[in-house]
């Protein structure tokens, strides 16, 4: 039996189901400051360095961690210009930043005519730190538009003085820097490039007193946090937190000298707060990546209209026929077929989670135009299923063209987002209009693309070198995990296919993919957290599914949280485990953050079922993961929704929630098969069989019970055999 909680917890009316002694009140039951210790945020938006890499010391430097806090004396860089060693040293900020750099000079000398210049060389790894940037602005422009060619200029003046890392140049084109950056480790060395002079020279002494950031993202410190997450895994909890931290460096202000330079820059955007596709690069408010960077904002901050700014800003971007804009990237041109699903999806989270539904009835015409126009002229004759042939590309500008199943497996769950969407502001001819041609086109794609063969989706277009209506055979992990999550399988499809593509897919680093590389070379390697969350969803929705979604997770998060920078979820991984594209990869990547909502909607099993959370269900996964409990808590505007959860080896279950008194929902719990003895607030209860459950639950099978409640604090125990 568990004793440890239900001890804590023990009550006037739970004395009599518990047998614990009456009046005792454990008040921290939810653990609400023991979190606080896995937030990574800065505390300040001042951001100091942690260390300097003593290995990577060169040339004549003294006193090398002078400047770091504490330390009175400066560092001094010199070189004589017969001296052919250059001196650099390699700041570390201990984990990923973003911000602006400023840099203290205590002083400067000449050797000869012009100040001694610093170069200056940001990474977000070791790997990729070189003499060159892993990522400046400048490498997204033309070489005759570039303000850089990958490092940043300082021509350092001989009385004290401070520079500030702002984009442009310090001598009309001469001396210049990229400004904003997102990194790990900042290597300094004095040098100066030939096409600065006379202005900067590569010889001189440079002393530096101080050296911080001016942090540029959302600052996300614990008393932010509207919702938060714990477990007996402390890897879970810490990578919950990470995920967190990763959306956060990827959120802030939209300045048009910090974001994407190629033609990204709008009066619409600018000044307003928003989540960037990346913290380095492509900084750019992409829809497809609220898929999952607005839910891990949803669950850990109040911050929404980030989310509202681009879903508005594109939504008045929308083109005649019903397509909008995935970014406003090369003036709202980008040509990806996918994001305007996600647009619909992604409002309907945010209606969900915010309760602003003037939001939908402003833009419903949008989103009618486009699920009913740009895709409906899309459907095939042949088929009635969504075919792509415009050569537009998708998330990842995938060479792929025809019926494939991920376009028409978003479309079944933008279908149904929208058709709850049109129930909730009463336009019912719409809702069932799009809940049968969801249920239609489901049918149809199982007709189209199953494959007996192995049990899961084929990929759905021709190979390559192929054209007509083949089937390249090929299996891809986009289409098979929204498939599930969309409800086109049942359980017994869904099961197998999840069998069957964990077992071909598995990767030391998480799941690739893509099955094997019909589609292009690699790609059975590749893996992508952003695609990995629908799949992970679905094996937390598939009954009996979930240990194999905590062993993806392992291997997924624990590879990026174990190899550098660490803390922060990268964009893209590649063959062996390496950044996908290089150190070009974004390594704080909002839209791999799938983590928060995996723990936060499965785990703890909170999800509004109303928008605003008016209603909801807590639907907690207790199985897989060795996990004997969790606790945390989810915002609303109502106030948050708290959940408790702890199980004992004899399949005993004690589940508290505490919920804002003007909502009510539904509550599963295990019942460990027909013996076990549910007690609700003291009183024995049976399931209700009117309860709607949101999506395929796992935990609304056999074995569980669902049961009613209204808003307030409740315990729910379940003891086998008695």
């Amino acid at each position: 039996m568990i004793t440890s909680f239900i001890a804590k917890t023990c009550t006037t009316l739970l004395a009599l189901v518990t047998g614990c002694s009456a009046g005792v009140v454990y008040r921290d039951v939810y653990g609400e400051s023991t979190w606080h210790k896995y937030v990574r945020s800065p505390s300040t938006s001042i951001v100091k360095p942690k260390s300097i890499l003593t290995a990577n010391i060169t040339g004549n430097v003294s006193n090398p961690n002078g400047f770091l806090e504490g330390n009175d004396a400066p560092t001094i860089l010199s070189r004589k210009p017969d001296d052919l060693h250059i001196p650099s040293i390699v700041v570390d900020f201990g984990q990923n930043v973003v911000g602006i750099v400023s840099i203290d000079f205590a002083q400067s000398t000449n050797s000869s005519q012009g100040l001694p210049g610093l170069k200056l060389a940001f990474s977000e790894t070791q790997q990729f730190l070189t003499n060159t940037s892993d990522f400046t602005r400048s490498d997204n422009l033309p070489d005759g538009q570039k303000i850089t060619k990958g490092t940043d200029q300082v021509a350092v003046a001989n009385d004290p003085s401070t520079w500030k890392n702002k984009a442009g140049c310090q001598y009309g084109n001469k001396v210049c820097s990229d400004g904003l950056h997102g990194f790990r480790y900042m290597k300094i060395w004095l040098d100066a490039l030939d096409s600065d002079a006379p202005y900067t020279q590569p010889y001189g002494s440079v002393s530096i007193s101080n050296i911080e950031l001016d942090w540029s993202a959302y600052l996300g410190t614990p008393d932010t946090f509207t919702g938060w997450f714990e477990c007996s895994d402390e890897d879970l909890t810490q990578w919950w937190f990470d995920g967190v931290y990763t959306t956060d460096m990827s959120s802030g202000t939209f300045l048009a000298n910090e974001t994407d330079p190629r033609d990204s820059a709008t009066p619409t955007l600018e000044g307003t707060r928003v989540i960037f596709d990346g913290a380095k690069r492509d900084r750019d408010p992409y829809v497809g990546d609220l898929a999952i960077a607005s839910l891990t904002s949803y669950l850990s901050h109040d911050a929404p209209e980030m989310t509202r700014n681009i879903l508005v800003n594109l939504a008045n971007h929308q083109r005649a026929d019903g397509w909008i804009p995935p970014a406003s990237i090369n003036n709202y041109t980008l040509p990806l077929y996918d994001y305007p699903m996600w647009w619909v999806v992604a409002t309907y989270d945010f209606v969900m989670y915010t309760g602003d539904t003037d939001f939908v009835a402003q833009y419903y015409d949008v989103m009618k135009k486009t699920l009913d126009s740009y895709y409906g002229q899309n459907l095939t004759s042949t088929h009635g299923l969504l075919n792509k042939t415009n050569g537009y590309g998708d998330y990842a500008f995938l060479p792929r063209s025809g019926v494939i199943t991920y376009y028409n497996a978003l479309y079944v769950h933008a279908l149904k987002s929208a058709a709850q969407l049109a129930n909730i502001l009463g336009h019912d001819a719409d809702s069932n209009a799009w809940t049968t041609r969801a249920s239609e086109i489901g049918t149809k794609m199982l007709a189209r693309n199953w494959d007996y063969a192995v049990g899961a989706f084929f990929d759905g277009g021709p190979c390559p070198d192929k054209s007509g209506d083949t089937i390249c055979n090929v299996h891809a992990q986009d289409g098979n995990g929204l498939a599930v999550l969309s409800g086109v399988v049942n359980t017994s499809l869904a099961t197998g296919l999840l069998d069957f593509y964990g077992n071909t897919a598995a990767r030391p680093y998480g799941n690739a993919f893509y099955d094997n590389d019909s589609i292009q070379a690699g790609f059975s390697q590749r893996v992508y957290a952003f695609i990995s969350y629908f799949e992970l969803g679905a094996r937390f929705a598939t009954h009996g599914a979930s240990n194999s979604a905590f062993d993806e997770i392992k291997r997924l998060y624990g590879w990026m949280s174990t190899h550098d920078p660490e803390i922060t979820f990268w964009e893209g991984i590649g063959p062996e485990g390496a950044p996908y594209e290089d150190g070009f990869t974004s390594m704080a990547h909002g839209w791999s953050t799938g983590i928060v909502p995996l723990m936060s909607n499965y785990v703890l099993g909170i999800k509004p079922t109303a928008p605003g959370s008016k209603t909801w269900q807590i639907c907690p996964v207790i199985d897989g993961g060795d996990l004997t409990w969790a606790r945390g808590a989810v915002g609303t505007p109502s106030g948050p929704i708290k959940v408790r959860w702890e199980k004992g080896t004899d399949g005993s279950f004690v589940l508290q929630i505490d919920t804002p008194k003007d909502t009510k929902g539904a509550i599963c719990v295990p019942t460990g098969g027909s013996k076990g003895r549910v007690v609700m607030d003291g009183m024995e209860v049976d399931g209700n069989a009117d309860v709607d459950i949101i999506g395929p639950i796992a935990t609304a099978g056999e074995g569980f019970m669902v049961v009613k409640a209204s808003g307030g604090v409740h315990m729910v125990t379940v003891n086998v055999g008695k």
